[in-house]
């Protein structure tokens, strides 16, 4: 990994060092860089303008292209798309997103913190930490872009890390946290740097003797397949998929598949998975901080059996029945937290799967 310093021009290096030390003290998640505008913070999930001129196309695209090496150069010039990671001196670890818009690079960089928080300041379930704790299968984090996935991925491994003499080996694109070998050692893939892809990372991870294998992302079929082959073989796999629910996750998966292959992943989805944990992160009350809300699916032998008769529609109710087994539906996720006088009353029905029967609820 190159540091930031090393990497970014001298004209340009001072205005990008001046604007990540100005996020670093707004406390923001992210950076935007776009042209025509000013540069932009998201502080507490609002974005907030810096007080100076809007960005020219000449300087984002020197801010954008100079944090390239060769090979990702060529990578962005091919796919117009790119993700990287890099270091800074006040910000720690920076997760820059390159893109073009109108013919120009443009970039969003995200911060990715130096430590990783207790459960209860994040806000995640108990029940999450007893599936870290299984010995193999299949846990999935889901949920939108900028919704605290990767967050819990580092928990769940920092948690395993902290408690287990195993090996971890991740894949990650880019890596967004350096976690320090404790009672477990850490191997940290990274696409592109120490990887050509997920799909041939998967394919050898599983030659170096792992005990826990974590996917940054489940992207296409054959990554799919070969993650739940490893969870099915003995292994613990954690991993993140862009899904609104548990249900949509599964849906997701199942259709990426055709004909008999589909119904081969159906039952290997049945026999792997240990749970689901679907999240969003919301503006609190006080517009000071966001407050995660999530819905829970553990896979208990009801679950198992409607994934394995492909019933998911039946999910919901089963997850809403097991609600003593640590599972819960987003809905409810929303109303505890709006009774707790934690997020709004609009802000919970805009995120409500049901918004008609949370409005009921709620008199």
């Amino acid at each position: 990994m190159e540091s930031l310093a090393e990497v970014v021009e001298p004209m340009s290096a001072e205005k990008l060092n001046r604007l990540l030390a100005e996020a670093a003290e707004l406390a923001a998640s992210d950076l935007h860089l776009i042209v025509g505008v000013p540069p932009a913070f998201r502080v507490n999930g609002e974005i907030i303008f810096a007080d100076e001129d809007a960005l020219g196309a000449e300087e984002a695209t020197a801010m954008a292209e100079s944090l390239l090496n060769e090979d990702q150069q060529a990578k962005f010039e091919r796919e117009w798309e790119l993700c990287i990671s890099l270091f800074h001196g006040e910000t720690g670890r920076v997760r820059a997103t390159l893109y073009r818009r109108n013919g120009n690079p443009e970039l969003s960089l995200r911060f990715c913190g130096e430590r990783i928080a207790p459960r209860t300041d994040l806000g995640l379930p108990p029940k999450l930490d007893e599936l870290a704790r299984k010995p193999n299968g299949l846990v999935l984090i889901t949920g939108p872009t900028g919704a605290g996935k990767t967050t819990t991925l580092n928990y769940l491994v920092d948690l395993i890390n902290s408690e287990r003499r195993c090996k971890i080996v991740t894949i990650e694109d880019p890596i967004e946290f350096v976690h320090q070998n404790k009672r477990a050692i850490v191997v940290q893939q990274e696409v592109l740097t120490d990887t050509h892809s997920f799909n041939r990372a998967l394919i050898h991870v599983l030659r170096q003797d792992p005990d826990v294998i974590v996917v940054g992302e489940m992207r296409d079929h054959e990554a799919i397949a070969t993650a739940l082959t490893a969870a099915e073989t003995g292994h613990l796999v954690l991993a993140t998929l862009h899904s609104p629910n548990a249900t949509n996750a599964l849906e997701r998966i199942v259709g990426v598949f055709e004909g008999n292959a589909q119904r081969q992943i159906i039952l290997q989805m049945a026999n792997a998975l240990q749970g689901i944990i679907s999240q969003d992160l919301l503006p609190a009350v006080d517009r000071k901080r966001r407050v995660l809300a999530y819905e829970l699916l553990v896979a208990n032998p009801a679950v198992r059996n409607i994934i394995r008769e492909n019933q998911l529609h039946l999910l919901e109710t089963t997850v809403q029945t097991c609600r003593k087994e640590g599972m819960t539906l987003m809905d409810n996720c929303l109303y505890d937290l709006y009774c707790r006088c934690l997020i709004s009353y609009d802000t919970a029905v805009s995120r409500a799967r049901h918004p008609e029967r949370f409005s009921q609820r709620t008199g």
